[in-house]
This record gives structure tokens, sequence and C-alpha cells, in this order.
């Protein structure tokens, strides 16, 4: 039986959670001439979490995980709130390469984690370690059930309410990269059966500078069962405008599987982020939900102002924290690329 049959599914971002993963950023590959910078805001990240809830970090040895939880102890986070586990990676985008956890309708008491297939984006990177992550993680608790569809998917493709819908793309899931022997209906059976969900809104492009192929959590995301976040470009001379236009198009057509129109909210997107003459991927999209918080990338720009009004509309019971991405994009990724929620 798929895990929906057995009652299975994926909550929203903004139910309770029991804790976060992480993956600690080590691979200078992926901020190639400045990974040192980008640790002020990836502790400042962790510390602002294990205000309001455990944090579990994955680190590659025991040298490593020392050296963590200095440096964590120097800034002051709550490290008693903080768990350090030795699963080597390759890279640190924890939303791709971790497991997704569900909960059961059913009974509360059973949980369980969905191992897809983690092929670094249709190939582009190493990932023979990060393929690996979900089912370490797995060990260290063999009470939660354990699925594995057998195909590639990545946490940061996919948003859910978890009442039933789920946002995604056709640019990044239905890319043949990633599993070439599959058709759209046949993808959207997997997103039923293992996210327990039961409506697929279909976005189209992503933004520039994504290596993702346009994973939907830069794009489009969902802040309440019936209202969906999208970014937008102002300047109609921008290479996102138009495809961030078409995105917007969609949204105000598609339906919620209970048959009602969402309430779609317009997202600024950041002036633009270039380093070594390469446009980054900066979005104010890619926020992550905590217990209380909502954190979010800032950019050094006007419009992080103005970003931060729009989610405090959205998050009225919530905190919401901006945190200096500049550096941390250079990886071609944020918060939510980072961090995996774990339900409770």
């Amino acid at each position: 039986m798929t895990p929906k049959e057995l009652g299975f599914y994926m909550p929203a971002e903004w139910a309770r959670h029991e804790a976060t993963w992480l993956t600690y950023p080590k691979n200078p590959d992926s901020w190639p001439g400045k990974i040192e910078t980008i640790y002020p805001s990836y502790h400042l990240f962790v510390k602002t979490l294990a205000e309001c809830e455990h944090v579990h970090i994955n680190v590659d040895d025991e040298a490593m995980l020392h050296h963590v939880k200095v440096e964590l102890e120097k800034i002051g986070a709550n490290t008693a709130n903080i768990n350090l586990h030795i699963i080597p990676s390759n890279d640190a985008w924890c939303r791709d390469h971790g497991p997704a956890f569900l909960l059961n309708r059913n009974d509360k008491n059973k949980r369980a984690i969905v191992n897809w297939n983690h092929n670094a984006w249709g190939g582009k990177y190493p990932y023979e370690l990060d393929t690996e992550v979900p089912r370490r993680i797995h060990e260290l608790m063999p009470d939660v059930r354990l699925f594995e569809p057998g195909i590639v998917m990545e946490g940061g493709s996919i948003d859910v309410n978890g009442c039933g819908d789920l946002l995604t793309t056709t640019s990044c899931l239905l890319n043949p990269n990633r599993n070439p022997h599959l058709n759209q209906d046949q993808i959207e059976s997997y997103l039923r059966d293992y996210y327990g969900v039961d409506n697929i809104i279909w976005l189209g492009e992503g933004i520039v500078g994504d290596d993702t192929d346009g994973h939907v959590d830069d794009l489009s995301r969902f802040v309440a069962e019936d209202t969906i976040v999208t970014v937008v470009e102002e300047n109609m001379w921008d290479e996102n405008y138009e495809p961030l236009q078409q995105n917007l198009k969609m949204l105000k057509r598609c339906r919620l599987a209970n048959g009602k129109q969402p309430t779609i909210v317009e997202l600024p997107m950041p002036d633009l982020v270039f380093y070594d003459n390469q446009r980054l991927p900066a979005s104010y999209a890619n926020f992550y939900i905590a217990n209380d918080k909502v954190i979010f990338p800032t950019y050094r720009c006007l419009t992080d102002n103005e970003a931060a009004y729009i989610l405090e509309a959205c998050f009225p019971d919530r905190e919401i924290i901006g945190i200096d991405s500049t550096d941390i994009i250079w990886g071609l990724g944020s918060f939510h690329c980072l961090s995996q929620q774990m339900p409770c």
C-alpha cells in the first residue's frame, strides 16, 4: 500500500515542528572563493532556529562536530536544542537530499520518512553521499516507517498546504534529467501517493540563475491553506519578468482541492545580485517557516523591508526575521534550501 493509502501525508511547513534538520556547509566548490563569508549568516540561522525548536545538524566527522559546536557556542546559540550527527554529505542542501517527513491522519503516533532518489539536480554535481542521508537519518529513528519510491525528487521542487494541495513546476519535474521514463500523469501519481495530496498545481519556469531547473521554493509558497505568495518582477525588461508573470497567471487560474480559488499575494523580487559576473537566484520566496518564526533571506536592498511587511501580514502569529543571504546565495540557494522540517 502507498503512504497515502495508509493515511500518511506531508503537513504544511507552518504545522508544529519537532525539529529542523540541516547539513553543515563545507564544500568550497559550492561557494567558490568565498565559503568563509557564509558562516556568520549560517550560524545566525542556526541560532535563531534553536530559540524555538530543536535543530539536528549533519556533519562529516568528529573534527567537524567539534568545530561546529565551538562556533555555535561562540555566538551564544542554545546548544541544548542542537544535536550534531555524523552523517557525511557532499553538500549542504538538506531540503533536497534530506528525507521528507510524513505524519498519519489516523494515528498521531505514526510517522514516516520518504527516501526519494537524489541525483544532484540532474547530475550536475557529486551526490554519492547525499543520496544516503535519508537512510542514515532513518537509522536514528527505527520506529519511523521508511518508504522508497525509487524515483528522483527534491524537497525544494514541491510545496504543500497540508490540505491536499501541492505546488510544483514543469521546468523541474518534467525535465528529462530527473525521471525521463515518467510522463506527467505518472509523476502526479507519485506526488499523490507519497506526499498524500489530491491536487497538483503546476507552474512553469524558474528564475534566472537557479541551477535546480526551476524549484518552486524560489517562486511560490503556501502561507496558509488557501493563500499562496508568489514572486513578481516589476521591471518588464528583466529576464525574470515574463516567466514570473506567466506563473502569476497560472496561479490566478488554478483551483484548490476544495474547488476554491486561492488568495494570491505578490512578493517583490530583490535587486539584482551578481558575483563573479554571474547572476544569482536571489528570491524572498526562499523563506523558512519555523515554530514561532519566519526566517527570510535579505539582500542589502530597499525591497528587504517591503518583503518583511508582506510576510508579516501573511504570518501575524510569527516573528519575521531577515538574515543577510547575499553571500549564501552565491551557493545558488538560501535558508529554505538549507533546511528540512520534521513535524510532530
